[in-house]
């Protein structure tokens, strides 16, 4: 079986180039930006003629959420056109296309988890484009896998794990915000969970909600990451209004994984349990 995973520089690419010494069966084709430019048509033509991929893992995406509300031709290039050049190609050369999107789908006013039945409402230019994405991919391709994540971080790339343990060395006090709730997740957990989705062999194609189990906010999450590594650090709580950022985010990114669990057997850790397992 031969995989493309595009994005591989990034942190869930990375996290798929550990994933992948697991599966050494198969023929993994690992392709950063610098490789593969996904936004680049006849370039996405070219590869997918050149190698006819089974499966097509698009980690690659624009995810500097506050950076879209003023880049925005580059964020709708990156994660809404760019999926309609990956969902033709898998189409034609009937590979499975597998793509990671994003809690910010949805405008985080519902009460409860969301599903995978609740209509989207993003209410950021990166939520935006990360929707059309998903739009296109239902509309140009038969045979896809979306899966929505929230919070996701790891020893890679950008996230708010890193940001939180470089501040650490430098700050005696941090602001944290307190009243946005959602789960963090360990983007090896993602890598994990897609490749019983592949393994399982199945057609049940469509969008799923996957996050680690449990719910927080980025206080608490915080916190924990300062408890981990026994800092001494101050963490204060604030409101979403006391911290203003460019682009708006949801209250609540809490998604519902009763339809993955079920489907493809798949048992979530905790997020507590995967944060602490991980070397910080």
């Amino acid at each position: 079986m031969k995989i493309l995973v595009t994005g591989s520089n990034g942190q869930l690419g990375q996290s798929f180039r550990n994933t992948s010494l697991l599966y050494s069966e198969y023929n993994w084709h690992f392709m950063s930006s610098k490789d593969f430019d996904i936004t680049n048509e006849k370039e996405v033509n070219r590869i997918f003629e050149k190698e006819k991929f089974d499966y097509c893992i698009n980690c690659a995406a624009y995810t500097a959420v506050d950076s879209a509300e003023e880049d925005k031709d580059k964020a709708f290039l990156v994660n809404a056109k760019a999926l309609e050049y990956l969902a033709l190609n898998c189409e034609k050369f009937n590979s499975i296309l597998v793509h990671v999107s994003t809690d910010f789908v949805f405008d985080g006013l519902k009460k409860t988890p969301y599903t995978e039945l609740d209509k989207p409402n993003p209410i950021n230019i990166y939520g935006k484009s990360k929707l059309e994405g998903e739009a296109n991919i239902e509309k140009f391709c038969s045979k896809y896998f979306i899966i929505r994540t929230s919070w996701v971080y790891s020893n890679y790339g950008n996230n708010f794990l890193k940001t939180m343990l470089r501040l650490e060395k430098v700050k005696k006090r941090l602001n944290i915000v307190n009243d946005q709730t959602g789960t963090p997740t360990f983007a090896g957990d993602i890598a994990n969970a897609i490749m019983i989705i592949i393994q399982s062999n199945t057609g049940n194609y469509g969008i799923y909600n996957y996050s680690n189990e449990g719910e927080t906010n980025w206080f608490d999450f915080a916190r924990a990451i300062f408890n981990i590594i026994d800092s001494k650090i101050e963490i204060l709580p604030v409101s979403s209004n006391q911290y203003v950022t460019a682009a708006e985010r949801p209250k609540n990114s809490v998604l519902n994984k009763d339809k993955i669990k079920k489907t493809f057997q798949i048992k979530i850790p905790n997020w507590k349990d995967s944060l602490e397992k991980l070397e910080l």
